[in-house]
């Protein structure tokens, strides 16, 4: 593999993985979902939760987004390695929120990533999320009110 190749290889992956961050905070299921082969899968170990194939994804993410009254999650890059069409890596995870039924949380946490190249670019195969702390100590924020409608 060349150089270039490489490059744009890890520059792909690294949209990927900014691409679904975006899209889970955005709440927008059917990007998610669309970010992972036919067949891929998220594995969430810690809630003993497994979704596997688009519309698993789909609904997984829908399903745990709704548990949030609010949510963040902020990711930081981490490895890639490359092995031809596939690869795989690692991103760093901080999230915190508040859930619906009154509890808090706060946590650190990994995603264990495999990446396949298919004819639309890099795609998830698999994605598993790691918790490594968890805090669930109340939060002492809270969302900003809406914004008023604006006036005519």
């Amino acid at each position: 593999m060349s150089d270039i190749r490489a490059i744009a290889d890890r520059v792909e992956i690294e949209a990927l993985r900014a691409e679904v961050t975006d899209a889970v905070m955005m709440r927008d299921y059917d990007r998610v979902a669309s970010l992972f082969t036919p067949e891929g899968a998220m594995r969430w170990p810690h809630i003993d939760k497994e979704f596997v194939g688009r519309e698993a994804i789909r609904a997984g993410v829908e399903w745990g987004q709704g548990l949030w009254e609010f949510f963040v999650q902020n990711v930081h890059p981490g490895v890639i390695r490359l092995e031809g069409d596939t690869a795989s890596g690692r991103a760093y995870v901080q999230e915190f929120g508040r859930m619906r039924d009154g509890g808090s949380h706060l946590n650190y946490a990994l995603y264990h990533d495999r990446y396949q190249r298919t004819p639309e670019g890099w795609k998830f195969s698999e994605r598993v999320y790691e918790v490594r702390y968890l805090d669930p100590t109340p939060l002492a924020g809270s969302p900003p009110p809406a914004a008023p409608e604006a006036q005519a």
